[in-house]
C-alpha cells in the first residue's frame, strides 16, 4: 500500500497538521526561555547588538508560541472530546 501523501502545495490541514505541534511548542518554549535568559546576561557583559540578536529570536519564538497555541484549539474543536496527542503528533 503506498504511503498517503498531502496534496501538492497544501500547507496543512486540522486533521493531519503541517508540524508536530506538540513538540513545536515544547521547541519554542525552550528557545523563548534560553533566548531570553542569554540575552540579559549578554546585555549584562555589555554587549548590545548580541543581546538585541537574543532578543530577537525571543520574539520570534512568542510569535511561534501564539501561532502553534491557536492551531492546537483549532485541532481541539475539531475532535471529539477526550481526544489524546503525544508530544510528537
Amino acid at each position: 500500500m503506498a504511503a498517503r501523501q498531502q496534496p501538492r502545495g497544501a500547507r496543512g490541514t486540522v486533521g493531519h497538521a503541517y508540524s508536530a505541534l506538540n513538540l513545536r511548542l515544547a521547541l519554542a518554549s525552550f528557545g523563548l526561555v534560553v533566548s531570553v535568559v542569554l540575552g540579559i546576561l549578554v546585555l549584562r557583559a555589555g554587549y548590545r547588538v548580541p543581546a538585541a540578536v537574543l532578543f530577537l529570536l525571543a520574539a520570534v519564538a512568542v510569535v511561534d508560541l501564539v501561532v502553534v497555541q491557536r492551531r492546537r484549539a483549532a485541532r481541539r474543536r475539531a475532535e471529539p472530546p477526550g481526544s489524546r496527542h503525544s508530544l510528537f503528533e
